[in-house]
């Protein structure tokens, strides 16, 4: 979540845009769209010190020498969890339908089976998000779940890249319906042979009009 570490960075500490820009792999201009408040979506920071990505020595480094650029921290060997529903916290249970929400409304390629797994939760409730038909829709707000501390980050990007590769590597895709081609080339044919019977008549007209009747030649 580079742009969320890069909102975190520009609220919490005296870095230069550049110093940002360079360490969340960002422009600079992004940086300052998102230190003006004028960036496309409203972002909610991310501690990169919290996520073990950064110290606050480096950070106090940077802040003294504009021309410093911050080492992301390599955090500790990650364990890798067994497979199957994820294990969340009684005291995070309640921030799921806001995760879930989040992911169908930025990542609507996941599948509710991946949703699941990711989560931790059952694929009735993604279902009943969904589709709104969930008893709690009026209060639930779309948050990102790894800010909630529902999944991982690492986890979302794999999620994310499954999907994408699933759909070919382009989510929004629509699947072309091809079910109006035979009526499109039954009306075709219909007005081709519409068009060859309207010019035989013309044909059939003109062709009596030419032929001359012989007694008439000597009628009075």
């Amino acid at each position: 979540m580079p742009h969320a570490t890069a909102s975190w960075l520009v609220d919490n500490t005296s870095l230069s845009f550049e110093q940002i820009a360079d360490f969340c792999g960002l422009h600079i201009l992004e940086v300052q769209a998102i230190a003006d408040d004028t960036a496309a979506t409203k972002l909610t920071g991310r501690d990169p010190v919290r996520a073990h990505e950064l110290t606050q020595s480096e950070i106090e480094k940077a802040q003294a020498n504009p021309d410093y650029r911050m080492k992301m921290t390599k955090g500790p060997e990650q364990v890798r969890r067994t497979k199957g529903p994820r294990y969340t916290p009684v005291s995070k249970r309640q921030d799921k339908p806001d995760g879930i929400a989040w992911i169908i409304r930025n990542h609507p390629e996941i599948s509710d089976g991946a949703i699941s797994n990711l989560i931790g939760t059952t694929r009735t409730t993604i279902a009943a998000i969904r589709d709104r038909s969930h008893w709690n829709i009026a209060n639930i707000t779309p948050k990102d779940p790894v800010t909630l501390g529902l999944t991982t980050q690492r986890e979302l990007d794999s999620a994310v890249a499954k999907a994408a590769k699933a759909t070919g590597g382009n989510a929004d895709a629509q699947p072309t319906d091809t079910r109006l081609e035979g009526d499109r080339e039954a009306l075709l044919a219909s007005l081709r042979a519409e068009r060859e019977q309207q010019s035989r008549d013309v044909d059939s007209v003109g062709h009596h009009d030419d032929v001359i009747d012989p007694h008439s030649l000597f009628r009075s």
